[in-house]
């Protein structure tokens, strides 16, 4: 059994130090609040309220509180409703002294951003070496339950983007899928073997050259007010656990971070956690395709054909090029249940970070209504997604001369483009898709997002389907 996630929050009603957290307006009134001394102290300090400035306040016993600002609040900055994002809170658990508990005094921002920005700020990978300090660590007031269940959900899914892939293969990413589904009540099937093989040979030639066999984990869950006919959401997750490149072999400085080639799948899984814990009034089918790109005598070559669940054929134009045959055979088998919505998260292109930068998630999809859905969904809670276009001229660039398709174009032109058409042509006609091209990772550390595996997207998704279907 995992142990429990340390989100570094404490139960109401333990003895805590305040923390006062004002824009540069409220400056006035936080003076009238505090005792004369403290706020001598403040205006001593040069304390102006700029976001993320921060005032230890003395007091007779040594500390006595703290202030913490939170700059300008401007409505349409593209941040949050509010101006002010979680991440104002998000580098307080190491700035704060160590070990020390806080309770957020009453102030015009919201709880629940604090309370995310908290927990997620004090996640440091810990698996094995433990942090050097500990956090303080924060009361979490009445109301933020639904901060405290995405906080989780996130650093179950940077735990995972973090481990090792000596430590993370196929085996152990399908029997994480097995934990989250046996911790709602929700059913568990791993796929191994001659039935993979099977059912989907796309995904089983991606993982053949492996010494660790491939997986899928397809997790169904239904809410406790879901009918039978309710609406179905299903979501696939590419779960390259370790990504060579194959016989097309990536560079060195290519393959340091491919242990995080799996962040679509650690997406989808903090998605379906966040959606469970609502539990919303939803069907939900989960699929991780769960494998190693490697290379033996064994893998897959360059030029190779191979089946796909759909019946189409695929010409390998390039073995690292992986991802999207995966997921072709999970967004098949998805569409075989006439799904309401169907959304997969994948790691699958370099085009989609150099035409957007690592933090904006490309968002592709057939429906704009539900992409519109997402994106205001995504802005609203500070998870933010950019949409680009399903092109649909660049399609004739995937032709092959001996299969339905090849895995890649022949140029290098508009590759996260297409990637996502690849994808559509495994979509059923009339199914609502949504492909999201994400990184998955944090380059360095920034209040609120420690260096390492970052679940973006998964905020934004459970969001919009909880707006959409919370009944």
């Amino acid at each position: 059994m995992s142990p429990p996630i340390d989100l570094a929050l404490a139960d109401d009603g333990a003895p805590a130090l305040p923390l006062y957290a004002v824009a540069p307006t409220e400056l006035a009134a936080l003076g009238a609040s505090l005792p004369a001394a403290a706020w001598r102290y403040v205006c001593a300090s040069g304390f102006t309220a700029k976001a993320g400035e921060l005032c230890l306040l003395p007091g007779e016993a040594g500390l006595a509180g703290a202030v913490l600002g939170l700059g300008e609040s401007v409505a349409d900055d593209g941040v949050s409703p509010t101006g002010i994002s979680p991440w104002t809170f998000g580098d307080l658990p190491f700035r704060l002294p160590e070990d020390t508990l806080w309770r957020l005094a009453p102030g015009d921002y919201d709880p629940g951003h604090a309370v995310l920005g908290f927990a997620l700020g004090a996640y440091r990978f810990a698996s094995f070496k433990p942090p050097a300090r500990k956090p303080a660590r924060l009361v979490a007031p009445a109301g933020t339950e639904a901060a405290q269940v995405a906080a989780e959900a996130i650093i179950m899914a940077r735990d995972l983007v973090n481990m090792p892939a000596n430590h993370l293969g196929p085996a152990e990413l399908a029997n994480a899928v097995a934990a989250l589904g046996k911790e709602f009540g929700a059913s568990v099937e791993i796929i191994a073997d001659h039935a993979l093989e099977a059912g989907y040979p796309a995904l089983a030639a991606v993982g053949r050259g492996a010494a660790r066999a491939p997986r899928v984990a397809i997790l169904r869950w239904a809410g406790s007010r879901a009918a039978p006919e309710a609406p179905l959401i299903a979501l696939c997750g590419k779960g390259v656990c370790f990504d060579s490149g194959g016989y097309d072999l990536k560079p060195s400085a290519a393959m340091l971070r491919m242990k995080k080639d799996m962040g679509g799948a650690a997406v989808v899984m903090a998605a379906a956690r966040m959606i469970m814990a609502a539990d919303l009034p939803v069907r939900l089918a989960l699929r991780v395709g769960c494998v190693e790109n490697s290379v033996s005598g064994a893998a897959m070559r360059p030029l190779d054909v191979l089946a796909t669940r759909k019946g189409l054929t695929v010409e390998i134009g390039n073995t690292d090029a992986e991802g999207r045959l995966l997921l072709a055979d999970l967004l098949a088998e998805a569409c075989e249940e006439a799904p309401t919505l169907i959304i997969d998260c994948a790691t699958l292109t370099g085009a989609a970070r150099s035409a957007l930068g690592p933090d904006l998630p490309a968002l592709f999809s057939n429906d704009q209504i539900w992409a519109e859905r997402l994106l205001a969904a995504g802005k609203a809670c500070c998870d933010p997604l950019w949409q680009l276009p399903l092109w649909a001229d660049y399609g004739t660039w995937l032709r092959s001369h001996v299969a339905d398709l090849n895995n890649i174009a022949g140029n290098t032109h508009g590759g996260a483009v297409v990637a996502a058409l690849f994808l559509e042509r495994f979509i059923a006609t009339g199914v609502p898709w949504v492909h999201i091209d994400l990184y998955a990772w944090n380059d360095s550390t920034r209040p609120g997002r420690p260096e390492g595996g970052e679940a973006q997207a998964a905020r934004a998704i459970a969001a919009a389907v909880s707006l959409h279907f919370s009944g």
